[in-house]
């Protein structure tokens, strides 16, 4: 017999939809229980642009971003017609670079096309779309009976059902699970719900039992050990990379910066001049220019696959030179150089 079947999943749906109704959260994308039920449809852009921004971050930093997108380009013909430059500097602190070039390129592959796809199957063949968010944009902006499976539906189903396995196996089995429990009248809501219910209630470390409207279906529950799952191999230790960073300052104040090679970590990004980033070992300085360089300190920074150190070295330049005022540096360069700024 199969875990699904030994498990009282019937009313999952409806327990789960009758919660979100009263509580479900007011997202600035999101189209709200009463809203939908008067007809209020999603805007696919708006859908995939918050989906593709709250990857790897939290809902707090990822507003702030969303809200200054949507203001700039209020449509993806005007996020398609943007330039490079304008969106690489608009994402700047948000990581994961690569998700910035194919926010730019699924714009325009959309603009092109003249309307969004509307199946996860079509909506899979655009750049940047995984099969979470394939599955979201389809249930949450047309209301299809897909499932929108990430991280918090991981840890809601891997407590319900007391997952043991091998994770990556575990992971199909609740996808699974949660495309047979999408009800057809309301996917969307459903989808939502599932969300809001691990960000809140089915948290990773103190998740709240006492206020989950599926505990008594919940086999972790029942075990008394609901924070003990998902059961997950432990972490690599990632690599060490080491390098110099470089802050030089104009009269006024200025940073000089330079534009990151299109390919590679940070490609295409506005950035302060480098060394290579090398594991293992520290190369010697190589300046950007000739000045009264010294060293103002050390940073380390966490990328997905590596940790980077970099000495921080500063020049004053005693002329005006025009460079990036050191408040615009600050906010609109990725989190390794603004974190070298501070430094200095």
């Amino acid at each position: 017999m199969s875990t699904k079947a030994k498990l009282p999943f019937a009313d999952l749906s409806d327990h789960l939809l009758d919660w979100y109704a009263v509580t479900a959260r007011d997202l600035p994308w999101r189209v709200g229980p009463t809203d939908r039920a008067n007809g209020v449809k999603a805007d696919p852009y708006r859908v995939w642009l918050a989906e593709i921004m709250l990857q790897q971050t939290t809902v707090p930093h990822a507003t702030r971003y969303y809200l200054a997108f949507t203001q700039r380009w209020p449509k993806v013909t005007d996020l398609a017609a943007a330039s490079d430059e304008d969106v690489m500097a608009a994402w700047a602190g948000l990581g994961y670079y690569a998700r910035a070039r194919n926010l730019l390129k699924c714009a325009r592959e959309v603009a092109a096309l003249g309307a969004w796809p509307d199946t996860v199957e079509g909506l899979r063949k655009l750049p940047g779309i995984g099969p979470y968010t394939a599955g979201a944009v389809a249930a949450l902006a047309f209301n299809r009976r897909a499932a929108a499976v990430d991280g918090n539906v991981d840890r809601v189903f891997a407590r319900l059902m007391a997952l043991k396995g091998e994770w990556k196996a575990e992971k199909e089995v609740i996808k699974t699970t949660v495309q047979t429990l999408v009800p057809a009248d309301r996917p969307a809501e459903f989808a939502e719900a599932l969300m809001d219910l691990g960000a809140t209630v089915c948290t990773p470390k103190s998740p709240n039992c006492l206020i989950c409207p599926l505990t008594k279906m919940c086999a972790a529950s029942a075990e008394g050990q609901p924070a003990r799952y998902p059961i997950k191999p432990k972490k690599k230790a990632v690599p060490t990379r080491y390098g110099h960073l470089y802050v030089a300052v104009d009269s006024t104040g200025g940073i000089l910066t330079e534009r990151r090679p299109d390919k590679g970590l940070l490609g295409g990004m506005l950035g302060l001049p480098t060394s290579d980033w090398l594991e293992g070992k520290r190369g010697d300085p190589t300046f950007p220019l000739d000045a009264d360089w010294n060293q103002a300190g050390e940073v380390r920074h966490v990328f997905t696959h590596f940790a980077l150190e970099l000495i921080v070295w500063r020049a004053d330049v005693g002329e005006a030179r025009g460079w990036m005022p050191r408040d615009e540096v600050a906010d609109g360069l990725p989190s390794v150089f603004a974190k070298g700024v501070r430094v200095v």
